[in-house]
C-alpha cells in the first residue's frame, strides 16, 4: 500500500463517532458489552490504550487467545472526545523534530493525560506493514472521560475475531477479508505534535 502515509489514523467512523478496540479478561469484557458501559471494576485511574485498528488489536490479543485478552470489545466513542484527546496528547517517546528538547517532552508527558504511539500496522496474517497504526493511551481525566462520557456503545466482537481467524486457518483468505471492519482515513487534520 505505497499510497498510505507513514502515520495516518484509519478507523471505522461516522459523522459523530469513532470505533476503537480493546481486549479484556471475560470478567471485565463481558459485563461491559452486556451493559454498554465499563463496570465499576474497570480501573478508571489506570492508563488504558485504545486502538482504532482491528487488525492491530488482533495482533495484540492473538485473535482473542492471549490470557486476560479473551474478550475483544468494539467501543464506539464520540468523535468530540477522541479529537480532544488527540489535540491534547503527546508522543510516548522523545522526538527531536517535534519537541524543543528532552525536558520539554518530559514536561508534556507529566502534564497530559493522553499519549500516542505509532506501531506497525498489520495485514490479515498479522505481519507488519510499512505504515503505522495509532495507539492512544488515556490516563487520569481522559481515562475517566473515555469510560463515563465518550462511550456511546460497547459490542463484544470476539465471535467476529474467532470467525475471521477460523477462515484464515482454513485458507479462506478472501472470505476472512470480507468480514473485516471497514476502516478509512480519519479526518483528524494535521497533527504535527503527533508526527502526523
Amino acid at each position: 500500500m505505497p499510497d498510505v502515509p507513514l502515520r495516518q489514523i484509519r478507523a471505522a467512523h461516522t459523522d459523530t463517532t469513532v470505533t476503537v478496540y480493546q481486549a479484556y479478561a471475560p470478567h471485565l469484557g463481558e459485563p461491559a458489552a452486556r451493559d454498554g458501559r465499563f463496570p465499576p471494576a474497570w480501573k478508571r485511574e489506570r492508563m488504558t490504550w485504545i486502538k482504532p485498528s482491528f487488525l492491530w488489536m488482533m495482533y495484540r490479543c492473538g485473535w482473542a487467545t492471549k490470557a486476560d485478552q479473551e474478550t475483544v470489545l468494539a467501543v464506539e466513542i464520540t468523535r468530540a472526545g477522541f479529537d480532544r484527546a488527540l489535540a491534547g496528547a503527546c508522543l510516548s517517546h522523545y522526538v527531536p523534530t517535534v519537541h524543543a528538547d528532552r525536558a520539554a517532552w518530559q514536561e508534556s508527558v507529566r502534564t497530559t493525560s493522553a499519549r500516542v504511539q505509532w506501531d506497525p500496522e498489520r495485514d490479515l496474517h498479522l505481519n507488519p506493514l510499512p505504515h503505522r497504526a495509532l495507539q492512544l493511551g488515556l490516563s487520569g481525566p481522559s481515562s475517566r472521560a473515555y469510560a463515563d462520557e465518550w462511550t456511546v456503545s460497547i459490542r463484544d466482537v470476539t465471535p467476529l475475531a474467532r470467525e475471521i481467524h477460523g477462515l484464515l486457518r482454513a485458507g479462506e483468505t478472501d472470505a476472512a477479508r470480507a468480514l473485516l471492519p471497514v476502516e478509512t482515513p480519519y479526518p483528524a487534520g494535521p497533527l504535527p505534535h503527533l508526527e502526523a
